[in-house]
This record gives C-alpha cells, structure tokens and sequence, in this order.
C-alpha cells in the first residue's frame, strides 16, 4: 500500500494484470453477486435525471424493477446501488446475445446521454472504500474475472492501466500522472 494525495492505494492495482475479455465471461459481473453496482449520492441524481432517456434501451423486466423500486435503492449494507431484478441482474443490464452489457453506457453510445455509467462500473475490478480522510483504492479478486487476468497477463495490460479513463474520471489526470510515477519506480 503506498499514500497518492488522499488516497491509500493497493500495490496489486500496478502489480496485477487484467483486460475484460466478454467472449469469455459475458459480462458476468453485471448479473452474478448479492448487491446491485455501488454508487455515490451524486450519481443516485444522474440516474433519476436520465432514467427516461435510459429506459428506452432496458429490458422490460429491468424497466419492471426500476419502477416498483426506484432508479436506486439502499442496499443491506446501508449503501447506495442500483437495484436488482430478482436479486440477481442488475436493473440497467441488456444483452447482446447472451452476453450481458450496461444499458445506460448504451444510451451514453448513442448520445442519449451524457453520464456513462457508474464510476464504480467503470472502475471494475478497483473497488474506492470511503473513510473520512481518505479513499481506498483496491483491486478487487473474484473468481468470474479469471479470464479477464489470463487475458490482462497475454496482454502485459496492468489493471490501472486498463482502468485508466475511470481513473482519471475519479481522481483526475493529475492523481492518474502521479500513479504512473509510482508504477515506474517500482519496475526499477
């Protein structure tokens, strides 16, 4: 672990390797696990904001989901997230054949909207853990996503580089240049 400004960040994010690889997985992230994807109270009003330029691109059953639940939901937790459709997909997934897609990143493809999905989509496979004074920045290990490494090592594709456009977009360029600093003083 090393400190970037207020950030505490894991050495695994410039150590370990990872390139999404769908053929593979076929967006297993977006339907498999216990939680709808994490969000900030800010993204919670996009969603509210966009939902009726969004809605046209879901599936009648996220749609179904969405509006006996809201654009939002609380978690079990106590934190934020998308809802889920039968506590398993997420509401906003689509589908492409039998590979699962982020139906607002449609929407944005498309120039429907603006907001391209949640950072914490767009993240994966970092996880940002809050504190008061800082944030935790991890890669987050889950089995579903071995492909995804295999492919990352073929590759020789670090996650924060995989990951940079939402790295940027979470901590800006400034913070995305000091990372590469630390990335390239710890291959020497």
């Amino acid at each position: 672990m090393f400190q970037l400004g207020k950030t505490i960040v894991s050495e695994d994010i410039l150590e370990k390797d990872f390139v999404c690889n769908l053929s593979a997985c076929h967006g297993a992230c977006c339907v498999d696990g216990d939680a709808g994807a994490p969000l900030s109270e800010a993204e919670t009003k996009i969603l509210e904001d966009i939902y009726d330029k969004v809605k046209p691109f879901l599936r009648p059953e996220g749609i179904a989901a969405i509006e006996a639940q809201g654009t939002w939901v609380v978690g079990t937790d106590g934190t934020l997230e998308t809802p889920l459709i039968d506590e398993k997909d997420c509401a906003y997934v689509i589908f492409d054949g039998k590979t699962a897609l982020c139906g607002i990143e449609q929407a944005y493809n498309q120039g429907e909207v603006s907001w391209k999905k949640p950072v914490s989509c767009h993240l994966y496979p970092i996880r940002i853990k809050e504190f008061s004074e800082f944030s935790a920045v991890n890669y987050d290990r889950w089995d579903i996503c071995d492909p995804a490494c295999s492919l990352g090592a073929e590759l020789e594709v670090p996650v924060y580089k995989f990951v940079k456009e939402a790295l940027v977009r979470k901590f800006g360029s400034e913070w995305y240049a000091e990372l590469e600093k630390v990335a390239e003083d710890l291959k020497k």
